[in-house]
């Protein structure tokens, strides 16, 4: 299976002259399929695609948009299990995950930018003139691997509802549920020019969008230093860059009656995902008095985290989406056992069983102060950090001290106390008892883990320019 084609301006490309890549499973680290690697005359191909349909494509009715994200997303539902099989394939999510909450996320943002377009308010008099809201153009979208389509669509979707064009380069690590998405599309008859899928590597296809003077704004979603490179390659032509970066998330234990419940819903939100969410609860701050009990019911849970084979019914995490993942995994690891933090369960190696793919142990770390690597820097991987904290005060600073602030969460059993803490927590998006807004809520970070918005209303007005015309 070969999949070397591009999508752009309506049609499947095959790229003549280029290098190709191989796509790789990582739960067998077999071959799946190779894909080709574009480069900036690519870019530019599709940017002239996306200009031209820009034109057009931005005058279109509200009533036009709604319609077409409504078929693109009766579409998908009927590719649901194509999308899921592409994510289990590529990397690695077990057969809950990848048919749950990895391909289901994309429907619920179809249906939030269907809502968000609708009750949208795109012109209105304020005061003495009027204020309208109008496309900003072609976009460049470059999404990762962890979750891929999540975070497709959830800019697609509201690039699209706003009437702006687009150019996608997802991770040439797991491409093949983009790939799908673009047939998806494709039967939906997206007009020609406004979407378009180049493969390819970040610091080439990557740099080429980032840095063209005819893509007015570039929405990223990757390492800070992925987004560091786009912010810079993009400064010279002055477009919008929206980044949903890092994320190291503290998660506050309060000393209550839901203690154990709480710990033990800490763990398994910190494992899932392989531990490869950018939002997941890393860091765990239990109170100092409770520690040797914190530590007790944090390991029997992990001890119930079954890593395995994807496609199993019994397991609980796949691999680590490639040895590179799982190299970087295994040394922070090992840093971790080097400061002095007590390692309670997991450890460096492969789960027993498992000598074929990039598995790694669910690991839990005692006794880590904040200044230790496994505290400090995103792992992503299945490794949790247990401190400790002597107040609410106490938790707070700790919580805060961080680069990072993408999310953070805080749990416990009075709801009071949980909201003053929640408002305390620099951080995005805050989790009390680990309830979620899903595609309705705001995503997007403080500090070093991005600026911007997604999801609903506050992903479409992303894409859109605030005009005012006065005198009229």
């Amino acid at each position: 299976m070969e999949k070397l084609d591009f999508y752009i301006n309506g049609s499947w490309v095959t790229p003549s002259g280029v290098k190709t890549l191989d796509v790789i499973n990582p739960a067998s680290e077999e071959k799946v399929t190779k894909i080709s690697l574009g480069d900036a005359s690519h870019v530019n191909e599709a940017v002239q695609a996306a200009r031209k349909a820009f034109q057009t494509y931005s005058q279109t009715p509200v009533e036009q948009r709604i319609d077409l994200l409504t078929t693109i997303r009766e579409i998908y539902k009927r590719r649901l299990d194509d999308v899921a099989d592409a994510i289990q394939t590529e990397m690695g999510a077990p057969t809950y995950l990848a048919k749950g909450a990895q391909a289901m996320v994309g429907l619920g943002h179809l249906k939030a930018a269907i809502r968000s377009l609708t009750n949208h308010n795109f012109e209105y008099e304020h005061g003495n003139f009027i204020i309208r809201h109008e496309p900003i153009g072609v976009c460049g979208l470059i999404t990762p691997w962890n979750w891929p389509v999540n975070q497709v669509v959830s800019k697609l979707a509201p690039c699209l509802a706003a009437g702006c064009t687009a150019i996608l380069k997802p991770s040439e690590i797991a491409p093949l549920s983009s790939m799908v998405i673009a047939e998806i599309l494709d039967e939906a008859k997206v007009p020609a020019g406004v979407f378009n899928l180049i493969n390819g590597m970040g610091p080439v296809v990557g740099e080429a969008m980032s840095a063209h003077p005819d893509i007015d704004m570039m929405s990223f979603t990757g390492s800070t230093r992925g987004g560091v490179a786009v912010a810079k390659a993009s400064a010279d032509s002055v477009k919008r860059v929206s980044q949903e970066l890092g994320g190291k998330s503290a998660n506050i234990i309060l000393d209550d009656a839901n203690f154990e419940k709480s710990i033990r819903a800490g763990v398994d939100s910190c494992m899932s995902n392989t531990g490869q969410s950018c939002n997941a609860p890393t860091r765990m701050l239990v109170p100092a008095v409770r520690k040797d009990d914190a530590y007790s019911i944090a390991k029997d849970a992990a001890e119930k985290v079954i890593a395995g084979d994807p496609t199993k019914d019994s397991t609980t995490i796949g691999p680590l989406v490639s040895n590179v993942q799982y190299e970087k995994v295994q040394n922070l690891i090992q840093k971790g056992i080097d400061e002095g933090a007590e390692l309670l369960i997991g450890g460096t190696g492969k789960p027993d069983g498992l000598e074929k793919g990039y598995y790694a142990k669910p690991t839990v770390f005692g006794d880590v102060q904040n200044d230790m690597a496994i505290s400090k820097e995103e792992i992503f991987g299945p490794v949790l950090s247990m401190l400790t904290y002597e107040n609410i005060d106490d938790a707070v600073a700790i919580a805060n001290d961080t680069e990072y602030g993408l999310a953070a969460y805080v749990s416990g059993e009075d709801k009071e106390t949980l909201t003053s803490i929640a408002r305390r927590l620099r951080a995005g998006q805050i989790h009390v008892n680990y309830g979620s807004g899903g595609a309705d809520a705001p995503f997007g970070g403080y500090k070093q883990s991005g600026n911007g918005r997604e999801k609903a209303e506050w992903g479409l007005e992303e894409f859109l320019e605030v005009k005012a015309i006065m005198g009229a």
